[in-house]
């Protein structure tokens, strides 16, 4: 889509809240050359496909796509759904009710009741029933993975959720998510964490009598998961593979690897490891530090706060358009101290835009929605010529434990 889609802020806000022991780019061929581990990742167990073509709507620019498969547990009864958003800067499946034809188990809370979720983005909300599926991408599975289904119908929506009150507007369409699903692959192993087992969280988790719904504790177990983390084995994180790309392109395919250090083709080789813990790392950019800064595939762009007076379009709104195409620098520096620059451009948005054909843009980006962000959102623009690998918290890998993110 070509309106402003940052899907992932406020995730961070959710991980740094709920998560047990929350701590503290780039376009074309600007970025630096090759990655620094050109891995051979088109096939293998542990790869799956992804592309960058628009996604199911047909016009959800710099969105990276999968294919998931979903079974009823411990069956062969499975459905293979396509255009499933891959995000770096979640964690969970959340797949639209519309889109699912297989009859999952609902998820039930210890009184018997039903259980839903609401999950707040920036600009948007996410609500559903958390019903229990087997999972399986590329080679990969996981079994009795808690799953989010996307929809306004099968309860209604709490007067007093977070949803309700943020005034946004609801995800649970093809038209308004422009996905059949988001396939969160981010730093987590589940969506919430510590913060949700008790009543101290967010209140993501609801169960839903017939008298209508109300928050609830959610064990780790049952939280909607990271399927990554539930697999046999490449389980401690991903890669997100795709190549460099020369202004715009129609498309563009890549690899999502799954595992870090486990098997031949993801290895860390030269990549450098930034250490996010709470999510985020540092960026310097023009003077000023965003110590909130993340790398987020479910970004379509690359978001910063416009400090230095870049024309913003007056027709795409929340994206840049600056005159002629910006070669820009800033530095990136994980919790460990590793400190890294990243050249990055930033071309004419509607320049970008002028042909409906084109889907993926290396030199994408916008304003955050304040002026004081703290942050610095490393969108699928970052990805673009990079191996990005995402390292699950907790789990064990050649560059340490997670959570990181190394490039």
């Amino acid at each position: 889509m070509r309106n402003l889609r940052i899907l992932s802020v406020l995730m961070a806000l959710v991980a740094c809240m709920c998560l047990a022991g929350c701590g503290g780019g780039s376009s074309k061929s600007s970025n630096g050359g090759s990655p620094p581990n050109p891995i051979a990742s088109s096939s293998g167990s542990n790869v799956a496909p992804i592309a960058v073509n628009g996604g199911p709507v047909g016009n959800y620019d710099d969105a990276a796509f999968a294919s998931v498969t979903v079974c009823v547990p411990g069956t062969s009864t499975c459905q293979t759904i396509d255009g499933v958003l891959v995000d770096t800067g979640s964690s969970g499946l959340r797949i639209l009710s519309s889109a699912l034809t297989v009859a999952l188990p609902q998820q039930k809370a210890s009184d018997g009741n039903p259980v839903a979720e609401c999950l707040t983005f920036l600009g948007s909300f996410t609500w559903g029933p958390v019903q229990t599926a087997d999972v399986q991408i590329g080679g990969e599975k996981a079994s009795a993975v808690p799953i989010q289904v996307l929809s306004d119908t099968d309860f209604p929506l709490p007067d007093k959720s977070s949803c309700k009150s943020s005034g946004f507007n609801s995800a649970d369409t093809l038209q308004t998510l422009g996905a059949n699903g988001i396939l969160g692959v981010g730093l987590f192993a589940q969506d919430c964490g510590g913060g949700c087992v008790n009543s101290t969280g967010p209140g993501l988790y609801y169960k839903c009598p017939s008298s209508g719904c109300v928050p609830t504790d959610e064990a780790l177990a049952e939280q909607v998961a990271n399927p990554v983390a539930l697999f046999a084995s490449d389980n401690n994180g991903v890669i997100v593979e795709l190549p460099a790309v020369s202004g715009a392109e129609a498309s563009v395919s890549g690899s999502l690897v799954f595992g870090i250090g486990t098997q031949s083709n993801n290895g860390l080789g030269g990549a450098t490891v930034y250490t996010a813990p709470g999510f985020v790392f540092t960026t310097t950019y023009s003077g000023h530090t965003y110590p909130g800064s993340f790398v987020d595939s479910g970004s379509n762009g690359l978001f910063f706060a416009n400090t230095t007076g870049i024309v913003e379009c007056s027709t795409d709104m929340g994206f840049y358009c600056p005159s002629t195409t910006l070669n820009l620098s800033a530095t990136n520096q994980g919790a460990n101290g590793a400190s890294g620059p990243v050249n990055f451009s930033i071309a004419n948005a509607q320049t970008l835009f002028s042909n409906a054909n084109d889907h993926a843009f290396g030199d994408l980006g916008g304003p955050t929605p304040t002026s004081n962000a703290d942050y610095f959102d490393w969108g699928l623009p970052f990805f673009f010529g990079h191996n990005v690998f995402t390292a699950i918290e907790g789990k064990s890998t050649p560059g340490g434990a997670g959570p990181y993110w190394a490039y």
